[in-house]
């Protein structure tokens, strides 16, 4: 290993550390190029200690990453600014850059449950296929039916608290069995299809303007956030097919961590839906109301993600292309002797 080169290559990146862990102030960008530098610098110690290099070359980084150490675990000591960060930036970039994926499930859901609404409300063979019972359906589909009584037999704090914790084990099975891919389409599948047939059973009562009502005001955002799970769960079980130009291992751990970011984030957006569902959509709010303030909650989360989580990809991807200019001082601090820094 030729050490001098070794630490000419990576002097740029010491210096940009040393600078990070000087800084009396650090913005959340900043301290994450500092956890980054300090894990990478960390390594490069570790293979230098490994090769017998200049001693004393090992006790300036050792060092560095001591102090970076210290100001690594201080710029990780306020849980509730990570917890911000995590939601104004992690989330929103982790959901965009998996857009194609997730807008894709969209379509296919959404063409796959109007394809079964129409033969279940226009083919007896096919209810018969689905295993739709013939015969009198007004106890579910007529006024004061099952399908209404549901969103309001239970107290709406309890129905909300049903309805997140259910949503969120769907989303969870969609986006973690994404991996086989074929498990998360089955999951997929089926909330297609049970969409499908009560969407044409409603039409086939002619009470469509019934079924809107109450499924718009919740299921607007509550479709988006599983068709995202499915979306990032299938991009996950394709990434072990085809991994790219990384390795399968760096490829996987990649969307792995990027599959965690979104199911964490997800809770919080289901917990919407929850609220949603259990207050709004069994309230006597006019119709158009409550579909309002569902396609406004929709609105406000495609904007979070198309506009804030665009804006935070991009700036990562900036980052992580363009090298951080510098000047002369690099060389200065690999040359300076020990006691200046």
């Amino acid at each position: 290993m030729d050490t001098d080169a070794y630490s000419w290559a990576s002097q740029r990146s010491w210096y940009r550390l040393d600078q990070l862990v000087r800084q009396r102030k650090l913005s959340g960008a900043d301290a994450d190029e500092l956890v980054r530098l300090y894990r990478s610098t960390s390594q490069q110690l570790a293979r230098l200690q490994g090769h017998h290099p200049d001693p004393e070359l090992v006790d300036r980084l050792s060092a560095l990453v001591a102090r970076a150490r210290g100001r690594v675990l201080a710029a990780r000591s306020q849980p509730w600014r990570e917890v911000g960060r995590f939601f104004t930036h992690h989330f929103p970039a982790a959901v965009y850059r998996a857009w194609p994926w997730w807008l894709g499930t969209t379509a296919i859901f959404l063409a796959v449950a109007g394809v079964i609404a129409v033969l279940v409300d226009s083919s007896g063979a096919a209810r018969d296929a689905l295993g739709v019972p013939r015969g009198d359906l007004s106890i579910i589909t007529g006024p004061g039916g099952k399908f209404e009584t549901y969103y309001s037999e239970h107290p709406n704090e309890a129905f909300a608290a049903k309805v997140w914790t259910h949503n969120s084990l769907v989303s969870a099975i969609a986006l973690f069995t994404g991996v086989l891919i074929l498990p998360a389409v089955y999951a997929l599948f089926m909330n297609a299809l049970n969409l499908g047939i009560t969407g044409g059973l409603m039409a086939d009562a002619g009470r469509l303007d019934s079924f809107f009502g109450f499924i718009l005001p919740h299921g607007t955002l509550e479709l988006t956030a599983l068709f995202v799970a499915g979306g990032v769960g299938l991009k996950l079980g394709w990434t072990l097919v085809d991994p790219g130009r990384d390795s399968r291992a760096v490829a996987m751990a990649r969307q792995g961590r990027a599959t965690a970011t979104v199911a964490l984030g997800l809770v919080g957006v289901l917990l919407v839906c929850g609220l949603l569902e259990g207050f709004v959509t069994p309230s006597p709010l006019p119709v158009p109301v409550r579909i309002g303030l569902g396609f406004a909650a929709e609105a406000l989360f495609l904007f979070y993600v198309f506009v804030i989580g665009r804006r935070v990809a991009e700036e990562q991807d900036a980052e992580s292309v363009v090298p951080v200019a510098l000047p002369d001082p690099a060389q200065q601090w690999l040359a300076a002797p020990a006691q200046t820094r």
